[in-house]
């Protein structure tokens, strides 16, 4: 990592975007001059609209129309399309993006949401229940039918969202998800993959081969798909042993797990 994206992501995490600052200052010549632009106008209108407050929106004209690619816009449309055919009985999220994945998903179904964070809303088909998932007196067995937890298991226990520390904090929430889905339940499961390692707090990023370890003895994998490091979602990959140990060439991509908890009796 060179020192100028160093030096972003630190202002980055203190709340300051730096690029939004340059494009704020390239902004203001323009601002100004579409100001008194649109002054002119305003003084040959009939003044249909008066003039309230100023509300600069410096950055703006430097935006795209939107972000149509990455880790969050890829995964949710491609797990919430998943459920929609799969069309389950009873649908728990763990932590995944409220205003994506979740929403996405309240089109359409009922979904029970249970977040470390609490959440204020009155959306329809949206039920929320705040909990931690690393609780070791997790209780709900055999709960659901189908359970999502995208990009959000490799936070647990590093305290970012308030939770208390724990390194082994993944391992308890993907054990009480396990516990939460009835055999024969789906699990859509999305995490960085790459080189594995811990970016203190913000994430952890696992290696393909160590995630397909946990799961080996508890869930067969239905379909794996992947957002690269350029933003590009590949779906119906193949796991083969050059795919895994290389983490399909990724050094923070999103693996995307669909999966089916296996009926051990």
């Amino acid at each position: 990592m060179n020192i100028l994206k160093r030096i972003y992501i630190f202002f980055r995490s203190t709340g300051l975007d730096l690029l939004t600052v340059f494009n704020s200052l390239r902004g203001l010549t323009p601002y100004i001059k579409n100001y008194f632009l649109f002054r002119k106008a305003y003084g040959r209108s009939n003044k249909e609209f008066k003039f309230g407050n100023l509300y600069p929106q410096l950055s703006d004209r430097y935006d795209k129309s939107g972000v149509a690619t990455g880790h969050y816009f890829h995964q949710d449309l491609y797990v919430a399309q998943k459920i929609y055919k799969n069309n389950p009985e009873r649908h728990v999220d763990i932590g995944s993006r409220i205003d994506g994945f979740v929403a996405h998903l309240a089109c359409f179904r009922k979904v029970e949401v249970f977040d470390i964070r609490n959440l204020e809303s009155t959306a329809q088909n949206i039920i929320f229940r705040q909990m931690d998932f690393t609780d070791s007196n997790f209780n709900l067995v055999n709960y659901c039918d189908s359970v999502s937890c995208l990009h959000a298991i490799e936070h647990f226990g590093l305290g970012r969202y308030g939770d208390k520390i724990d390194y082994y904090g993944y391992l308890k929430g993907l054990d009480n998800i396990y516990k939460l889905l009835k055999a024969n339940g789906k699990f859509y499961f999305s995490t960085p993959i790459g080189k594995q390692r811990v970016e203190f707090d913000a994430h952890r990023v696992f290696s393909v081969g160590y995630l397909l370890d946990l799961f080996s003895s508890k869930y067969s994998v239905d379909s794996f798909a992947y957002v690269d490091d350029a933003g590009d979602i590949h779906t119906n990959q193949i796991l083969t042993e050059g795919n895994i140990n290389t983490n399909f060439n990724c050094n923070y991509g999103c693996g995307i797990f669909e999966m089916t908890k296996l009926d051990l009796k």
